[in-house]
């Protein structure tokens, strides 16, 4: 730190030896106009708990589905679309898998062949990336969060965010889930886009400061809700949903956790039953 001073102390002295007082005024103002340029890439939603949420991966968007956040697939919906729901005083998330590479995806050619591991469980369009290789998916990451910023979304849910604790077919640590993580909510943060931490229960302690909100699915079913519990303490919403259990098996414990807890189909339609 003290030596990236250092060398702006010197280019401070060369501009001004160079040009006079005119060319450091040059400088400061453009590391004035730099700095309001960075303050305000780091103003996103910031989202509270307790707030409805509907989830929809697949079929039309159902816009008149009474919920404040929506959370929707970002490649699939189109600006349009976003646009009706704040025009209904919705809040949009864009829904992208990228801890894995899917085919049909436009970009899925972007994802290098040599990162590609295992298919995902239940899912065989789907392969598990290398997420050791940040330098490699952080652009790939940073031109969708790009496409999700122009469609107008709100904030993004970044899935299959757990390598470490699946069969990727790579040697992924928690350390290395880490570092990966904070580089999706990093980048989502400078694109002005709240992010939410998809499941990763374990790593919640560590990355509740990083995130702005959590989507977990069926911790009731697996009795893990209380493992979320951080973020509620902190003030940030978590999205959960169940897809086996009746309403009437998790709702008493989400009203008392405060999640905003849905009972969805497995497909992600708009089907949708809400607590009671």
């Amino acid at each position: 730190m003290a030596l990236k001073y250092a060398i702006l102390a010197l280019s401070l002295a060369a501009v001004a030896g160079c040009g006079g007082s005119g060319g450091a005024r040059d400088v400061a103002a453009h590391e004035t106009a730099s700095a309001k340029a960075q303050a305000a890439s780091a103003s996103w939603w910031k989202p509270k708990t307790g707030v409805s949420w509907q989830w929809q991966l697949s079929g039309k968007i159902d816009t008149s589905v009474n919920a404040s956040v929506y959370d929707v697939d970002m490649f699939d919906t189109p600006k349009s679309t976003v646009t009706a729901l704040h025009a209904k005083g919705r809040k949009v998330i864009c829904y992208i898998d990228i801890g894995a590479a899917e085919q049909g995806r436009p970009d899925y050619a972007k994802f290098p062949k040599s990162i590609l591991g295992n298919k995902v469980d239940g899912w065989p369009q789907e392969r598990w990336v290398d997420i050791r290789k940040i330098d490699v998916i952080r652009p790939i990451w940073a031109a969708r969060l790009d496409q999700c910023k122009a469609k107008g979304f709100d904030g993004v849910e970044p899935d299959l965010a757990d390598a470490y604790q699946n069969k990727s077919g790579f040697p992924v640590t928690a350390k290395q889930q880490l570092a990966f993580n904070r580089m999706l909510a990093s980048v989502a943060h400078q694109k002005g886009l709240a992010v939410g931490l998809k499941n990763d229960l374990g790593q919640i302690p560590t990355l509740v400061k990083d995130f702005d909100f959590a989507v977990n699915e069926q911790c009731a079913e697996y009795d893990e809700c209380s493992a979320l519990k951080p973020f509620i303490t902190a003030g940030k919403p978590v999205f959960h949903a169940e897809y086996d259990l009746p309403l009437s098996k998790f709702c008493a414990e989400s009203k008392r956790l405060k999640l905003s807890s849905i009972r969805k189909t497995l497909d992600l339609t708009a089907k949708r039953q809400t607590c009671p």
